[in-house]
């Protein structure tokens, strides 16, 4: 798979780990639309109670995700009430990517795919996900050679007078002392604010997490939009996390 292809479609009925909640008020922006922050949270979640909820909480505990595509086909709208089907779509010995479709009563779909990394609780590293959760995994995809290979590969853009500041609170810290995956989008959506018609009809946004963030690290944003037109292509919104000089996270919104 690459940046502009479909994600994966949805594995045999009755299969993935499913659950269910509201949307809460404070996922939503003025619009009543949920956000890029309050979906990124719901794939936190969906894929905590799935780790507690099957062998993986003592075969695999501890998994970092690497990149996560969000494809809003019909934006979700409070009130409402989702519905998530999580199931692995991909997978290696280390790694796999997992896919969560959300639904919601009132019509609201949204597609996402995360790559997530198995890593050892001793170093930190990338490790061998164990046999009962590669045979768990591979009970909804028979693609067992997934490689990782970067979707956002633009150059990091020099330093301007464009480039805004993210402040890090201690509430966007979580247990490893990072930053965590879900505040970035949040960043986003401060952007987003100026861009409207790029998620005013059916859009993909892709994060990828090049290096962690520490708590008390600062780190400012640079950014490029590029408006489209027939020769042009597409509207595309991009933007780089950067730490001390170096590019930590990196985004990419455009219409799908």
């Amino acid at each position: 798979m690459s940046l502009d292809q479909p994600l994966a479609p949805l594995p045999q009925e009755g299969m993935g780990f499913v659950t269910a909640w509201p949307v809460r008020a404070g996922d939503v922006d003025p619009y009543n639309r949920l956000r890029l922050d309050g979906v990124a949270r719901y794939l936190q979640d969906i894929a905590w109670e799935h780790l507690h909820q099957s062998v993986l909480e003592r075969s695999d505990p501890s998994w970092i995700i690497r990149r996560t595509v969000i494809d809003v086909v019909r934006p979700v709208l409070w009130p409402d009430h989702v519905h998530l089907r999580r199931w692995c779509s991909s997978m290696s010995t280390r790694w796999a990517n997992m896919r969560v479709r959300i639904t919601s009563d009132r019509g609201g779909l949204i597609e996402t795919e995360g790559f997530w990394i198995n890593i050892n609780e001793s170093n930190n590293m990338p490790a061998r996900i164990s046999d009962a959760g590669l045979t768990y995994l591979a009970q909804t995809t028979t693609e067992q050679r997934l490689r990782w290979r970067p979707w956002l590969t633009d150059s990091t853009p020099p330093e301007s007078d464009t480039d805004l500041p993210f402040p890090v609170r201690a509430t966007d810290i979580d247990q490893f002392n990072h930053v965590n995956n879900t505040c970035y989008w949040q960043a986003v959506e401060q952007y987003l604010v100026d861009y409207p018609k790029l998620v005013s009809g059916p859009h993909r946004a892709v994060i990828e997490y090049v290096a962690p963030v520490l708590a008390r690290q600062h780190i400012s944003v640079r950014s490029r939009y590029e408006p489209g037109d027939r020769t042009a292509g597409r509207p595309t919104l991009r933007l780089w996390f950067v730490v001390d000089g170096i590019t930590t996270t990196i985004v990419r919104v455009t219409p799908l």
